[in-house]
């Protein structure tokens, strides 16, 4: 459950993860905490489900969400599916990202949002009807579906007097 709870929580912050020098084998080392008003497990069905202002901290990786229903592998130890529905928060640093529902697709190393994605990076902000993160691959696809387009925002960044332009 740790390695799941930890790819949940850090795939659309990959890369600032790795700016702040803390390697993938470190972050699924570091504890997983998971607060829930409530924990129901299920042997028969093989799923864990947290419901009630659930938070979910990894180091400085958070999700916050109203129901966490984790769905284990038949006849392994790993974790097939993580869904987290409701008033979905993934936050580290000055990222945020918010949907109504998220799923972690273990097999597929994916995350997708749904349900009014946003994603957010400081001032700059990004949305569609679908935002899906590559955890493999540390790229990301936003769609604007058939009714809507994708958005985004971005801001110029700083020029440093003799360097590169400032993140």
């Amino acid at each position: 459950m740790r390695l799941v709870v930890a790819i949940l929580l850090c795939p659309a912050l990959v890369s600032q993860v790795s700016a702040t020098g803390i390697s993938g084998t470190e972050r699924l080392n570091q504890p997983i905490q998971i607060k829930s008003n409530e924990l129901v497990t299920d042997g028969a069905n093989r799923t864990a489900t947290f419901t009630g202002k659930v938070t979910a901290r990894q180091g400085e990786i958070t999700i916050n969400a109203d129901r966490l229903v984790i769905l284990y592998s038949e006849g392994e130890k790993g974790v097939e599916r993580i869904e987290a529905i409701g008033n979905v928060r993934i936050v580290q640093g000055n990222r945020l990202g918010q949907a109504d529902h998220a799923l972690y697709d273990n097999k597929g190393g994916k995350i997708v949002l749904d349900g009014n994605p946003r994603v957010y990076q400081g001032d700059d902000v990004v949305s569609g009807k679908v935002i899906t993160y590559f955890v493999d691959d540390q790229r990301s696809v936003v769609t604007g579906g058939s009714d809507g387009r994708v958005e985004a925002v971005i801001h110029p960044r700083e020029k440093a007097k003799n360097g590169p332009a400032k993140p």
